[in-house]
């Protein structure tokens, strides 16, 4: 059956664009001025998951956009008035790009859609504007064959895509290996496409084998036609898919012709908290951990999780052959507790500190202590203790400023590359602890601003933005579920099991109640589950992290770097797939603490000046110009080869990453903007 609506003819929207370049360019002698362009997206949202994709990624790196709501009866009509006008004589685009739902974004089946498509698609010949189709099926219109006739129209999972050469020297040059279609669970249908043989106009720029395999078709490509160019999408996909999120830069970059606000990095760091403590172990009988308060009934502690002097031996060489620094975060007197209790010696932290220049270090409080309200541990849960007044019980701003102390001097004592302005309190205490600590402790700030403090970790399940304690700032870290309390594979799968699998089946339970949470079908064989299903799991979701410009770090603890070492399996599958799929200029960023919390602030702050309406940026020719509030740094974004004006000089702009050149930008001294020179 073709569904193909044919538009309205060519000469319409011809004359349309005559009509739209006259009104915009003033009657005068000579050559018209070269057009501004707003370097401003225009998303027009049917509601989908396929744009919303998109405006995901434009929300994500920080490039200005207008959504155009189409379920809403009193949004705008689109028409040249909307999309172009007149600055200082000088036309001007008011997008530099536009999203839509498919190739008919406005419905050619009634006069006033058809007059809308007809006004943009005459504005993006007029000035040039490039259009993504989100999601379309292959056909004609969009200039692909038909799925019957040797294309292919079903699910994807496990599809192995494939850039073509003009997808690898083109907008998406910052991958490498294939493009393998996420398939998570045999049991869901996870992707869905149509992959159409490109016809007269098309270029692919990601196909897939189709028949017997020894043709292709595409399900990415560029169609041009008719004086314009869209991207076409054939493929469904939403925010969270991987295939969609390694993408997602070179859909911008084509939109944009590669100049635009907004920037992006692929950020990976890992925390080893307890770095010198020891850790709790799972009890596999009772199914928790003793030392906490909710774990009830008799038989006595198993001996705790410590790394080994071999352990640290193993996690330098690891870092060396892996290329991966990881950020050890320590706390001092509880090693020297340990020692102590051990006849004065400690190996391992020998090790550590023979070895600390190929790590980095950041405080974790002396002795890793509960920094919050005085926790009452006779009732289950914990509760706030209280004075005789019924007011809350907190520890003090001594106590709190001297665990901050004594482990920084420890370390600055030892060697340590450790930053005065970085610190994780244990438990990420002190920091409101919902439900039974709905504030933070208020002596808090204070002990941070008598440390130097500005930066404080928080638990991104909890707290997921950003937010001030005084005058510092939290940075939220995911937790990977590689837990504390485990050395063994066998530890972690039992532990897995109790929380993910129902009631029925043996578990806690916990996965029926949690609507955040899904029971497995079966429990995991605790000799096997490990490596099978956990590991990859994790692995899955910090990549998806990584690949979403996620600057916020994870955090595991030393005891998955003891015993049966259960970190490394993630870490080196999420290293192995990163550098499979994507080229030597698109590389890992390792931020540390003080970064994260950086580049995480600048974010907010250009988000609040996005949403003030106080950005003003636009292309004349092969200028870039920039205005931002004083003070706010500007995402960039810019092709190799761009210069930035100075007063007297040029110098090459920003840092190269991706096949482009980035940076967040000020004005110099004595300018108001910043100018950029694009490469002719």
């Amino acid at each position: 059956m073709d569904l193909y609506r044919p538009r309205t003819g060519r000469a319409a929207a011809t004359a349309l664009a005559a009509v739209l370049l006259a009104t915009a360019v003033p009657a005068a002698a000579g050559a018209a001025p070269a057009p501004r362009v707003d370097l401003t997206v225009l998303v027009v949202d049917d509601g989908g998951a396929a744009v919303d994709a998109i405006v995901s990624e434009l929300e994500s790196t920080g490039v200005p956009h207008r959504r155009l709501d189409l379920t809403d009866p009193d949004r705008p009509a689109v028409d040249a008035a909307f999309l172009s006008d007149t600055v200082d004589g000088r036309p001007r685009a008011r997008y530099q790009g536009v999203v839509v739902p498919d190739e008919d974004p406005f419905g050619a089946g009634t006069a006033a859609g058809a007059a809308e498509n007809d006004a943009l698609f005459a504005y993006e010949r007029a000035f040039g504007i490039r259009q993504v189709d989100a999601y379309t099926w292959a056909h004609p219109g969009v200039g692909l064959a038909y799925v019957d006739d040797g294309g292919h129209a079903g699910v994807l999972d496990g599809a192995p895509a494939a850039l073509t050469a003009a997808g690898r020297s083109g907008p998406f040059g910052y991958l490498d290996g294939p493009v393998v279609f996420e398939d998570n669970s045999p049991l869901v249908a996870e992707s869905y496409g149509y992959a159409g043989r490109p016809r007269e106009g098309f270029t692919s720029y990601l196909d897939v084998p189709v028949g017997d395999g020894a043709g292709r078709a595409s399900l990415l490509g560029e169609y041009a036609h008719d004086g314009r160019r869209e991207l076409v999408v054939t493929f469904a996909h939403n925010r969270h898919q991987r295939q969609f999120r390694v993408l997602a830069r070179g859909i911008v970059e084509w939109l944009t012709q590669g100049v635009h606000l907004g920037s992006g990095r692929n950020w990976f760091s890992v925390h080893v908290d307890d770095v010198f403590a020891p850790d709790a172990r799972w009890d596999t009988e009772r199914n928790c951990t003793p030392g906490d308060i909710d774990c009830v009934g008799g038989g006595e502690e198993a001996a705790p999780i410590r790394m080994t002097a071999d352990d640290a031996v193993y996690a330098a060489a690891w870092q060396r052959r892996a290329g991966f620094t990881l950020d050890m975060v320590y706390n001092a007197g509880s090693g020297e507790e340990w020692k102590a209790e051990h006849g004065g010696a400690d190996p391992l932290t020998d090790r550590l500190l023979a070895d600390r220049a190929q790590y980095r270090w950041i405080n974790h409080t002396w002795t890793h202590p509960f920094l919050g309200c005085v926790q009452d541990v006779s009732v289950v849960p914990w509760r706030c203790a209280t004075d005789g007044a019924g007011s809350t019980r907190w520890t003090g701003r001594a106590e709190v400023s001297a665990q901050i102390r004594d482990n920084h001097n420890w370390g600055v004592r030892k060697g340590l590359s450790v930053d005065r302005a970085e610190l994780v309190t244990g438990e990420h205490s002190g920091l409101r602890t919902l439900p039974q600590q709905p504030a933070d402790n208020p002596h808090l700030a204070g002990a941070l601003a008598d440390n130097g403090v500005t930066w404080i970790a928080s638990d991104n399940s909890r707290e997921p933005q950003q937010r001030p304690v005084g005058a510092a700032r939290t940075v939220p870290r995911h937790p990977m579920n590689v837990y504390y309390n485990v050395g063994t594979a066998e530890e972690m799968t039992d532990e897995y099991n109790w929380i993910y699998t129902s009631a029925a089946d043996g578990g806690s339970g916990v996965c029926e109640s949690d609507p955040f949470s899904t029971c497995l079908p079966a429990p995991l064989d605790t000799a096997t589950g490990y490596a099978a299903h956990i590991a990859p799991q994790e692995a899955r979701t910090a990549l998806g992290h990584v690949v979403a410009n996620d600057p916020r770090p994870h955090y595991v603890h030393q005891s998955n770097l003891a015993e049966d070492r259960l970190l490394y399996p993630v870490l080196d599958t999420v290293l192995a797939d990163y550098r499979a799929l994507f080229a030597d200029n698109t590389p890992l960023v390792s931020p540390r603490q003080r970064e994260a919390g950086e580049e995480m602030q600048r974010r907010a702050a250009w988000r609040t000046a996005l949403a003030a309406g106080t950005v003003t940026a636009y292309r004349i020719g092969d200028t870039v110009t920039v205005k931002a509030p004083p003070g706010v740094a500007a995402p960039v974004t810019v092709p190799e080869g761009t210069r930035r004006q100075h007063l007297l000089t040029t110098s090459v702009f920003g840092g190269a990453y991706a096949g482009t050149r980035s940076a967040w930008t000020t004005p110099d001294l004595l300018q108001n903007a910043v100018t950029l020179r694009l490469p002719v």
